[in-house]
């Protein structure tokens, strides 16, 4: 008897367990499309900033060579192909 009810008790945890990962999962799948900063895609290098303040920052691009910067908008911005950014991030600067 003890037996059994260490057993549902186990598998009643490892049920809500897995409901609440599979929450997270798909509560964090649409956010996923768009990250804030540096993202790239297969083919294309992406940059979103994410604000609601309407500030337009600088980025430092590497890109292969000698970093340059860019002044970007709110949301995403297309900072090139994928195969020739290897990242960005804020200055801490605006523009």
């Amino acid at each position: 008897m003890r037996l059994r009810r260490i057993a549902t008790g186990a598998l009643g945890a490892l049920a809500l367990l897995l409901a609440s990962a599979g929450a997270v999962t798909l509560s964090a799948g649409p956010a996923a499309a768009n990250p804030c900063g540096f993202y790239e895609t297969h083919s294309d290098a992406y940059y979103n900033h994410c604000t609601s303040d309407g500030s337009r920052i600088v980025i430092e691009i590497d890109d292969w060579g000698p970093n340059s910067e860019r002044c970007v908008g709110p949301g995403v911005t297309w900072i090139g192909s994928s195969s020739d950014i290897d990242g960005a991030w804020y200055t801490g600067r605006t523009c």
